[in-house]
């Protein structure tokens, strides 16, 4: 770390979730905003935002841990095709991995290799309900494989 970065960092201090840097108070839901939402070392986001590395860096590292959520939680997840575990995946990285498991009926039906009825359970869902074209697409990868 440079010199800089470690004057920046003892001055700034390192905040890993969103705060507003006129108060020190966490971004959270109804909280009115005195001055701008920055994380990081000063990392001002309404006025710099991200660049789109670092939005790839930053998907990477959560795909990272959503794999590993799902494997841990659905070991036999393993043994399905590509593109089923990345529905899998990509449903707990939208619903979290606790929203995945509230899908007994369609994890059964794939730990089964029942992958019509496992996209069936998909569509009949709030989920799909709320998103039907992103659940559409998903239900058949399910089926597909």
């Amino acid at each position: 770390m440079s010199a800089l970065a470690e004057l920046l960092a003892r001055e700034e201090g390192v905040r890993l979730l969103v705060y507003d840097d006129a108060t020190g108070r966490p971004v959270v839901p109804g909280v009115t905003m005195v001055g701008h939402p920055t994380i990081g070392i000063g990392r001002c986001l309404d006025r710099k935002g991200i660049t789109a590395g670092e939005a790839l860096a930053l998907l990477e590292n959560d795909i990272a841990e959503v794999r590993q959520q799902v494997l841990r939680s659905l070991p036999w997840a393993a043994r399905l095709s590509e593109a089923r575990q990345v529905v899998l995946q990509a449903m707990a990285f939208q619903l979290g991995i606790a929203g995945l498991l509230k899908f007994t009926g369609t994890l059964a039906a794939a730990q089964r290799s029942d992958y019509a009825a496992a996209a069936a359970g998909m569509l009949d869902s709030l989920w799909a309900r709320q998103t039907p074209a992103r659940a559409a697409r998903m239900a058949a990868m399910m089926r597909a494989g």
